[in-house]
């Protein structure tokens, strides 16, 4: 006979995995190969040092610009090597991991300063709500391409100030939003019994209003991180975004561009990355908002 503590466990592991169930059950086909692709590459990007068969930054030049191996080449190295024989998929790998981990900090940077903002406007009302609409729609009106390259180009680049950069992409969205919302959670029974029962506002907001939006910042987050992803691409591609020895998806499209008629498979295979990465992220984010959305149910 099992102890308490292990009936008392059985029953909430059978019903989360009942709750799962019912909610994978009407995915669609599209939709779960995009959450197995957004699972590999988590997969990889967590693992990467295990299973990357060379350094990334390995130079080889006897084996330079070597095709794939489906296409002749060494099995060695299976999706070839760049101009200067380093492994493609090694470099793929590395890329994926540094890709993914800049448009998660990103996207974390947005969605907390985006969401404070938020709460701020919506509890000081007046001249405060003002000020950070006024804020917001100044971010929604500029391109942010063009500040990212001045500010790239004036203050030069590191991997910090480029994290933080991409932290500043969208904020304005999760503001407005979060904005909204509270407002109209403040006219319901709920947040205006727990303020007149003396509740602090890190109480209220933290504990009560926060979980209660938190679907509809969730289906946000998923449909704001490939813009970043996207965003950190072209920053790279350009030169301003990460910089060597460091490699990116976009990095690696923007080195392989010289090579397309010559060696495709430099700029072809991490741009079919980014491709899937981005559609499944936003198969994946439409897919949550109906299912989150009760508007739309």
């Amino acid at each position: 006979m099992g102890s308490p503590l292990e009936i008392t466990a059985a029953p909430a592991r059978d019903g989360l995995l009942l709750r799962t169930r019912r909610w994978m059950a009407g995915c669609p086909i599209l939709v779960g190969a995009g959450i197995a692709w957004l699972l590999a590459m988590l997969a990889i990007a967590l693992s990467v040092d295990l299973i990357a068969p060379y350094p990334y930054a390995q130079i080889d030049l006897r084996a330079r610009l070597a095709p794939p191996a489906f296409l002749g080449g060494d099995l060695r190295h299976v999706l070839g090597t760049d101009e200067l024989g380093r492994d493609v998929m090694s470099r793929l790998f590395y890329s994926i991991r540094m890709s993914l981990l800049v448009a998660l900090l990103g996207t974390a940077i947005g969605a907390v300063i985006g969401t404070l903002l938020g709460f701020v406007a919506a509890h000081f009302r007046g001249w405060v709500d003002d000020a950070v609409m006024v804020m917001v729609d100044f971010q929604a009106s500029m391109p942010f391409m063009i500040i990212a390259l001045s500010v790239l180009a004036f203050f030069g680049n590191s991997l910090p100030l480029f994290i933080a950069l991409m932290g500043l992409f969208g904020w304005e969205r999760y503001a407005r939003l979060v904005r909204g919302m509270t407002l109209s959670a403040g006219e319901h029974g709920y947040a205006v019994a727990v303020r007149q029962l003396g509740a602090s506002p890190w109480r209220v907001y933290g504990r009560h209003i926060l979980p209660n939006i938190a679907s509809a910042l969730i289906v946000n987050v998923t449909l704001n991180f490939p813009e970043h992803i996207i965003l950190e691409t072209g920053l790279s591609f350009l030169g301003l975004g990460v910089q060597p020895p460091l490699t990116s998806l976009g990095n690696m499209v923007g080195h392989g561009r010289e090579y397309l008629q010559s060696a495709w498979w430099i700029a072809v295979f991490p741009g079919v990355a980014i491709v899937l990465t981005t559609l499944s992220m936003s198969l994946v984010g439409d897919w949550l908002r109906d299912r989150l959305d009760p508007t739309l149910r």
